[in-house]
């Protein structure tokens, strides 16, 4: 085997540097909100690859192999359970727009005669889904127009979803009653706040918190109650009583109208500030919380603490008393120094598991997902592979939901995760991105605007089937286009929904959808070619 020059490898080297780091500060580029994030990075391959530049060979496969393997830990938690509680909704929305979108890819490649590769770029760049690039290569040939029908379809899926969740409710909304689910635009105000409130209202004296259900619709909770000068943990059995003074958290936005039920703001303000710099940011993986609502941990009367915000899949929110904790989720808790010490504990939180990686079991899964890739497993006759896409996908998805398999622990710290995944993906981008651009210019001049016009289809489909399947279920509004921007695995929808809407809704819903979306996309996709083939 002839040794490699080192003057063309330096060379490439140079060039895949170079080709993430201008398509870093494209991806950070933004108008009106949008911008292209590391799939920037394929945009610059894709000119750099017509210029007849490359990458080192192995660079795309082992970035492919890494950044499966971190999108099936971070889906893991969130995958199994969109199918179980008051996910399966919400699955079923995320289900069927996947679908259309699929038949619609499939429908125009037969009535048009594209090629399977290229209806399923289409399709995988309509929905802004890398994963389904990824698990679609796999069973291509290196020379497919693949790649270049992502590139084309990619900022149209992007564009178009944006657009969509802007315009299409605003004119739906006029038309729709407010009982229906319609909620008015306003700007977002999620800051936690905390007020001393005396209980002066004489229809919750005695009652006790459960029997206002109020405060849980609104996302306020009472946390502690003022006795002798000092704020206290609530007792069980705790029941408000006139003249009573209690510490009341929550949206900022949603205080005045917790304040009126309970009687009027006191002027204890001090108690506020003491509770304030008590908190502390957990990661959930204790089998006592995971799987768990709110409602049934009963945190404020077993510990005294309150948990304010949750960062799950890159977005944050407030919790309400019905989300269920997921493996994996990091909580920001509220409460006394010893009660956070303790529910550190019960919550299954390391100190020092909250900024180490565990190398050995981030290898290990690798090596386990590059295995499982490769197995041929028979089935009637034939064989199949899950592929180097789908191997560490699996066994990512499988080390995510349980959290630890024997000695192999199935979650890092987020930052490191975030930073793993964006250089295999970046990493593959820039590989797909160079190969892809050779046959940018033949492409499009053999099939010309045609392209276009397949990937707003297979773009705007989807979303009419979902949006209209959505109001059939008496969905509420927020709650389907957060879905249908999980379904399109679209974070910049989501951006353009909650940066003009004062709710959390959408963002519990992207979470819920977004994890199964990804999965479904990734097996979706090679199925298109496997049926136009």
């Amino acid at each position: 085997m002839p040794n490699p020059d080192p003057a063309s490898i330096t060379q490439q080297v140079v060039v895949l540097l170079i080709v993430v780091c201008a398509g870093e500060v494209l991806g950070r580029l933004r108008w009106r909100g949008f911008s292209l994030g590391t799939s920037g990075v394929f945009f610059v391959a894709l000119l750099m690859g017509h210029f007849q530049f490359e990458v080192p060979p192995a660079v795309g496969m082992l970035g492919l192999v890494v950044f499966v393997y971190c999108l099936g830990i971070n889906a893991g938690p969130g995958f199994f359970a969109a199918f179980t509680r008051h996910g399966k909704t919400l699955a079923l929305l995320g289900a069927v727009m996947i679908a259309a979108a699929a038949l619609v890819a499939e429908a125009f490649a037969w009535v048009i005669g594209l090629p399977a590769d290229l209806a399923a770029g289409l399709f995988a760049g309509s929905l802004t889904s890398t994963p389904a690039l990824a698990a679609a290569l796999e069973v291509l040939p290196p020379d497919s127009q693949l790649a270049v029908g992502f590139g084309l379809a990619y900022p149209i899926g992007a564009v178009g979803v944006v657009l969509f969740v802007q315009f299409v409710p605003r004119w739906f909304t006029k038309r729709l009653p407010e009982s229906a689910g319609a909620a008015p635009l306003r700007s977002l105000e999620k800051h936690i706040s905390r007020v001393v409130v005396e209980v002066t209202n004489p229809s919750v004296d005695q009652k006790s918190l459960d029997d206002l259900p109020l405060l849980s619709r609104c996302r306020c909770l009472v946390s502690r109650v003022l006795r002798e000068d000092q704020l206290h943990t609530l007792p069980p059995g705790f029941t408000l009583q006139l003249g009573q003074q209690v510490l009341l958290v929550g949206a900022e936005s949603d205080l005045p109208l917790a304040v009126d039920l309970l009687g009027r703001k006191s002027a204890r303000s001090d108690y506020v500030m003491e509770v304030e710099r008590h908190r502390r940011r957990v990661v959930a993986t204790s089998p006592q919380v995971v799987g768990q609502a709110l409602k049934q941990l009963k945190l404020p009367t077993k510990f005294g603490v309150i948990i304010s915000r949750v960062t799950r899949h890159d977005v944050e929110f407030i919790p309400g008393p019905e989300d269920t904790l997921q493996f994996g989720d990091a909580l920001t808790v509220v409460g006394e120094p010893h009660e956070l010490d303790a529910f550190v504990e019960y919550a299954g939180h390391r100190e020092r598991s909250f900024d180490e990686t565990d190398l050995i079991s981030l290898c290990v899964g690798l090596v386990l997902g590059t295995i499982l890739g490769r197995l041929d497993f028979a089935l009637d006759g034939s064989s199949f592979s899950l592929g180097m896409a789908g191997g560490p996908l699996v066994v990512g998805l499988l080390l995510g939901h349980f959290g630890r398999v024997g000695p192999i622990v199935g979650h890092f710290p987020r930052a490191a995760r975030l930073l793993l995944t964006e250089i295999g993906l970046a990493a593959f981008l820039a590989d797909a991105g160079m190969k892809a651009g050779e046959q940018l210019l033949p492409v499009l001049q053999q099939h010309g605007l045609v392209l276009v016009l397949g990937a707003v289809l297979i773009t705007v489909c989807p979303l009419l089937v979902g949006f209209f399947l959505a109001r059939f279920l008496g969905m509420e509004l927020l709650q389907t286009l957060g879905g249908m921007c999980g379904a399109m695995t679209s974070t910049p929808g989501l951006g353009a929904i909650t940066s003009s809407v004062d709710s959390e809704v959408p963002v519990t819903s992207y979470a819920a959808v977004y994890p199964m979306a990804l999965i479904l996309v990734s097996i979706t996709a090679p199925l298109i070619i496997s049926l136009l083939s």
